[in-house]
């Protein structure tokens, strides 16, 4: 994506070049791109169940995959009886505190114990129900990377989704017409197969140029200069990642 950004860069500068009529169309070529959810497990393991396929349209809590457990439930067996055995100890102390025959010293350790176990018990339940990974958002799978039988490293994604919010247009504007636009303002994205045109509200402009000429910019310099936009459109349905697009923008008047 990258490497299209600069070429789309450099070919939107030399078109700027070429003459004023299409800058007085205000349209500009774009693509699409997105904000991917990687779902990924927070320690090693083996992936046992692949519940979707690249393609699937999931809900917000439906189950993705599941990890093997066997570590996480001995972890929790032990972790169940140590709390069970700080239990019992805190009950026979806190019985002698009340009869006289336990110090308070006696009785603040087993407390103290009891609530270590139970810290420690709750960690063992977690790190269990984790092993099973649900979908974070409603969305599409757009791709998986590792299958039932293979291992995966902590923290690497197993399963990318998109949600239909998380598509942007991202197109380039030449640095004259940034005193004319604003976050907020709509613009117009047609694309190829597309039935019509879809409206998508600006949302980040570049604060940085994406191209820049030599240190001493003269007039003709500063139109080689052109500032990333983006803009997220609420239909998405026929937008794909990396398709190219054509933006149509209606700036604001110049300010005298």
């Amino acid at each position: 994506m990258r490497r299209l950004a600069i070429a789309l860069a450099f070919a939107f500068a030399a078109g700027a070049l070429a003459g004023c009529a299409e800058e007085n169309r205000h349209e500009y070529q774009g693509w699409i791109e997105a904000d991917l959810i990687f779902v990924s497990p927070d320690e090693q393991g083996r992936v046992e169940r692949l519940a979707v396929r690249e393609g699937d349209r999931v809900e917000t809590g439906q189950l993705l995959i599941t990890l093997d457990s066997e570590l996480q439930r001995a972890d929790l067996a032990v972790a169940d009886a140590a709390f069970a055995n700080a239990k019992l100890a805190f009950d026979r102390a806190q019985q002698l505190a009340r009869t006289g025959a336990g110090t308070q010293r006696d009785f603040d350790n087993a407390q103290a114990a009891l609530r270590q176990t139970e810290a420690q018990l709750a960690a063992a339940r977690t790190r269990l129900a984790r092993r099973t990974l649900a979908s974070p958002a409603a969305g599409i799978v757009q791709q998986v990377y590792y299958r039932p039988g293979e291992t995966v490293p902590a923290s690497r994604p197993i399963v990318s989704l998109l949600p239909p919010g998380n598509i942007k247009v991202r197109f380039f504007v030449p640095e004259t017409l940034l005193a004319r636009i604003a976050i907020g303002d709509q613009v117009r994205v047609t694309c190829d197969g597309c039935a019509g045109e879809v409206t998508a509200p600006v949302t980040f402009i570049s604060r940085s140029a994406e191209f820049t000429p030599p240190v001493i910019y003269s007039r003709e310099e500063r139109a080689k200069l052109v500032y990333l936009v983006e803009a997220r459109p609420a239909q998405t349905e026929a937008l794909r990642v990396g398709q190219p697009v054509s933006v149509v923008m209606s700036p604001r008047e110049a300010k005298e």
